[in-house]
């Protein structure tokens, strides 16, 4: 029989980690509806704008008139279409790899490579910060897992010597940290990797479409393709449409395939998925004013919050944290930006650690110059009214 659950419920509002559901009542555009209040969306993953684009939007209709609304049976039973060998190609092709496999999502697609390659007496090495999909996945693995400090690099290695004795050794890191906004040194990681015939595997899903000269993602800037051995981003993001995504080898491809548990039982993502993702590729490829324009406004927001006094968590990216510290107050200050038209999630423990909450400012092509300048001058007006930011940051 299931037991009361009043008392957890309390604890969680007692403590500032309770969460609800609130609804957006339109599309993930820069001006959006909240609960039935006009806001300025600075929460979403939507970073180059296509999750609304007439163009992507008319490649899923048109795939959804051919095969219907859904894939329903796994990949390996009835479930694969020419849809998605489309999308797999054109994505091998995009990164620069032998194949591509996709998965319902990119929680699924970090929980079923990592187990199917590592298994108990492995051993793997991960950024403390990483992304908990990463986390749970090598939890199943069975694998011993290493966390090394985060972005520390000698830490890596120092901890790489205390265990070298192991059947594989597997290095894995957000490219992207989605709470920090900081970057892999992906250069210092794939040197390593290399060194020591370990695996790299790069959750680039906060990357995808936003970094490079083409928009690969970190690994590009960073010069390291080839070193990257597990490659693994979400078409969720800078896509602005669905699913997980590894690309490497064919022989990994081959290997999930034949053992990846969140690839074999589980049914296909739709084919008008497959048929957006793919026209989305095209229109990230051929327009690139999209990110350079994100990445723009992004620099000019981490500049404006570091004057005001904000500690802003070393982001270099478009996901631009700002420490507040405690949970209640974390709060507090959401629903007082809510209050001037400004959706800015507060992220709170379990998905930050303790002491360290944070409001969350995510970033759209799609924004305008008021736009950030209307962010701006809410964040000044929260650093008066709470007396955050040089005070309580330094």
């Amino acid at each position: 029989m299931l037991p009361d659950l009043t008392s957890e419920i309390l604890s969680l509002k007692q403590s500032g980690l309770y969460r609800r559901l609130r609804e957006i009542d339109s599309p993930h555009n820069p001006s959006a509806r909240l609960d039935g209040k006009d806001v300025i969306l600075f929460c979403s993953n939507n970073y180059l704008g296509l999750a609304n684009d007439d163009r992507v939007k008319q490649a899923a209709i048109e795939s959804l008139e051919s095969y219907g609304v859904s894939s329903p049976a796994s990949r390996l039973i009835s479930g694969t279409t020419p849809a998605h060998r489309r999308l797999e190609t054109r994505l091998a092709g995009y990164f620069g790899t032998e194949a591509a496999l996709v998965y319902p999502s990119g929680y699924s697609a970090n929980t079923g490579v990592i187990p199917a390659l590592v298994e108990h007496g492995d051993v793997i090495f991960s950024d403390r910060l990483n992304h908990r999909s990463l986390i749970d996945a090598c939890r199943l693995s069975r694998a011993t897992t290493v966390v090394y400090d985060h972005l520390d690099v000698d830490d890596l290695i120092e901890k790489m010597r205390q265990h070298s004795p192991s059947r594989r050794r597997m290095i894995v890191t957000d490219g992207v940290f989605s709470m920090d906004g900081d970057l892999a040194p992906l250069d210092e990681l794939a040197e390593v990797s290399r060194q020591n015939e370990a695996i790299l595997m790069v959750d680039d899903a906060h990357g995808t479409g936003v970094f490079g000269q083409t928009g690969r993602g970190t690994p590009e800037p960073f010069g390291v393709e080839p070193g990257v051995d597990v490659w693994m981003t979400s078409a969720s993001k800078g896509l602005g449409t669905f699913g997980g995504i590894i690309a490497g080898r064919q022989d990994l491809i081959s290997l999930l395939i034949n053992r990846s548990a969140a690839f074999i039982y589980t049914t296909a993502i739709p084919p008008d998925i497959c048929a957006a993702t793919i026209q989305a590729l095209d229109i990230l490829e051929s327009e690139p004013d999209r990110r350079k324009n994100l990445l723009s406004m992004a620099s000019h927001i981490r500049a404006g919050l570091t004057e005001l006094g904000f500690d802003i968590c070393g982001s270099q990216s478009h996901i631009i944290p700002a420490l507040i510290g405690d949970p209640s107050l974390t709060l507090d200050v959401a629903d007082f930006l809510i209050d001037r038209g400004i959706f800015v999630l507060g992220i709170r423990p379990p998905t930050v650690p303790d002491g360290m909450s944070r409001l969350r400012i995510s970033l759209m092509s799609t924004h305008t110059d008021d736009h950030i300048e209307q962010l701006l001058g809410a964040m000044t007006e929260v650093r008066a009214t709470f007396n955050l930011g040089t005070e309580t940051t330094s």
